[in-house]
């Protein structure tokens, strides 16, 4: 570890320290975990960069427009059973059941429910490969096929891929799929065709509320670092240990 990266980490901790009685620590320290995994030496890329993605739930509407532009971007198959990302309606019941829906992925929207009056609260929970940085698809993967990238984004090359299915099981996110026109796994991959020409994912840039934010997790100053600094942070499944790049923030304990 060099001493920039000693120096920036000495500095989060301070700043920690600093806010603690101030009530903030919660946020805070949330961030400090985040910013110290993608610093970690053991977790350190070629590239200098980590490319993460952060997602406010209270900002999505559930329109779908991200779920489109992902499929006409990469060719997804139109059919309402391959999504490399899709939205899940959640709606917390009076009773305390919880009714999760996605037709179609979410990409048409969402029906007005029937029930409202039972409904006590409702949101929509965007959902995509997580890119973790300790992948359990590049571990079962045979062949090489699954990797991760120098910036930390998960990619299948289709020229190696031997449609095994084994990384689809392994996924704990159920975020890939087996795509028949090529006969191989699929799943997102942050528009990485487009990130080499300087452009944003395709759901990114069409989002409508700035739900989705992507940026690089290590830049000292960005969009998607503010979104760490200012909201208090989740991923999914963190007993699993997987380190997703995928941040939520106002994310409910009912999403898994």
């Amino acid at each position: 570890m060099n001493e920039d990266k000693v120096e920036r980490r000495s500095f989060v901790k301070t700043l920690v320290g600093l806010v603690a009685t101030a009530g903030a620590i919660p946020l805070l320290s949330t961030f400090d975990k985040i910013y110290a995994s993608a610093n970690d030496t053991e977790n350190e890329l070629i590239g200098g960069k980590r490319y993460g993605m952060g997602i406010n739930i209270k900002s999505c509407i559930g329109c779908g427009r991200c779920v489109d532009a992902c499929k006409r971007e990469n060719n997804v198959p139109r059919d309402p059973y391959h999504f490399r990302t899709w939205v899940e309606r959640y709606a917390i019941l009076m009773s305390g059941e919880t009714k999760v829906d996605s037709p179609n992925g979410g990409m048409e929207g969402f029906p007005a429910e029937t029930s409202e009056g039972e409904i006590l609260r409702s949101f929509f929970a965007p959902k995509l490969c997580n890119h973790c940085s300790n992948a359990p698809c590049v571990q079962v993967c045979p062949v090489g096929a699954t990797y991760t990238t120098p910036d930390g984004v998960v990619l299948v090359d289709k020229d190696y891929c031997i449609g095994c299915r084994y990384c689809i099981q392994a996924c704990p996110y159920g975020a890939r799929f087996f795509d028949p026109a090529t006969r191989t796994a699929s799943k997102c991959t942050f528009c990485y065709h487009r990130l080499s020409k300087g452009l944003l994912p395709a759901c990114v840039e069409v989002c409508p509320t700035q739900a989705r934010i992507f940026g690089d997790t290590l830049a000292r100053a960005s969009q998607l670092t503010r979104f760490f600094r200012f909201n208090e942070i989740q991923v999914l499944k963190p007993d699993l240990n997987t380190r997703p790049q995928v941040f939520y923030a106002g994310l409910d304990g009912v999403v898994r």
